[in-house]
């Protein structure tokens, strides 16, 4: 059988649209049903309208999450950021070389396994024979640094993933680790797209390196950091694998560590609660949404 001019094309591509339909469309439309619904997976669906979504906001463990979530996006996303521009700036500025070394070891935790990455830093921040504690118990053996730590009442060993008020700064530690790589990899792209002659420009008029970083780079920048954020606003939210393999699948003391996405995991594939999992999916999805709208207002204006 051969196929018309115009109906081939369609053929061609249309396994790509199958299969997005499939795993992709449907998905989402048949949660967003299931957040009207109670099913367990098994028994009768039940028609429950808003009883979901009311059932998660009045929920004290749903907001703990959420403000679980919001700590943790807010001690990474600056971090992320700031470090990454600065690394991508450095290289990009000439001043070093093997830069191609130096871009493929700061990428690498983005593409290492999270769970191989949560794991790693397990061993890393044990309380009694983790080499952070380690090193820390050394260094606290000086005066200088014993004072700061009793200035401050900090306990050693520290209990990083026992201890509530150390579960969240870890978790924050191993994310900005694993993420700084990739934004900066994002920031470098879009340094190299900078006219070189704007920067010889600024030198002329005798700007220094911190006025051609703030009155050059910055201002140029703004479409590539406006990307990095709103990708952050994304990820950061939606953590899930590298702190349930962290702390647990509770989160840790206190519920410390645990996330909207794993309380939403939870609650769905554990307690078999679809239709408040479906729920909670939605009411994360239009905070993220709501917080990308704010997010592009504040980077559109003048």
């Amino acid at each position: 059988m051969r196929l018309s001019k115009k109906v081939a094309p369609y053929i061609f591509v249309s396994p790509f649209f199958i299969l997005f339909a499939v795993f992709g469309i449907f998905p989402i439309l048949f949660s967003f049903y299931l957040s009207f619904n109670m099913w367990d997976g098994m028994s009768a669906m039940r028609f429950v309208g808003l009883g979901n979504y009311k059932y998660v906001l009045s929920d004290p463990l749903f907001w703990k999450s959420l403000y679980n979530s919001f700590v943790i996006f807010a001690l990474t996303t600056v971090p992320q950021h700031v470090i990454a521009l600065s690394l991508a700036f450095i290289l990009n500025s000439g001043l070093i070389k093997f830069k191609e070394f130096f871009r493929s070891a700061y990428f690498l935790p983005y593409i290492t396994s999270a769970i191989a990455v949560a794991m790693i830093f397990g061993l890393l921040l044990g309380q009694q024979f983790g080499i952070l504690n380690t090193i820390i118990k050394l260094l606290a053996t000086f005066p200088p640094i014993k004072f700061l730590f009793d200035l401050f009442n900090i306990q050693l060993p520290i209990g990083w993933v026992t201890k509530p008020e150390w579960i969240k700064p870890s978790i924050a530690l191993l994310i900005t680790w694993k993420f700084t790589g990739w934004n900066m990899i994002i920031y470098y792209a879009g340094l190299q797209k900078i006219p070189e002659t704007l920067y010889e420009a600024a030198r002329v008029d005798g700007a220094n390196l911190r006025q051609i970083f703030f009155k050059v780079t910055l201002p140029l920048l703004r479409p590539i950091i406006f990307f990095g954020v709103t990708m952050s606003i994304i990820g950061n939210l939606q953590i899930f694998a590298e702190a349930r393999q962290l702390v647990g699948a509770t989160g840790g003391a206190s519920n410390a560590g645990l996330t909207t996405a794993m309380y939403l995991y939870n609650t769905g594939f554990e307690t078999l609660d679809f239709g408040a999992g479906s729920a909670m999916a939605y009411i994360l999805c239009f905070i993220i949404v709501l917080l990308s709208y704010f997010n592009n207002k504040f980077f559109r204006s003048e």
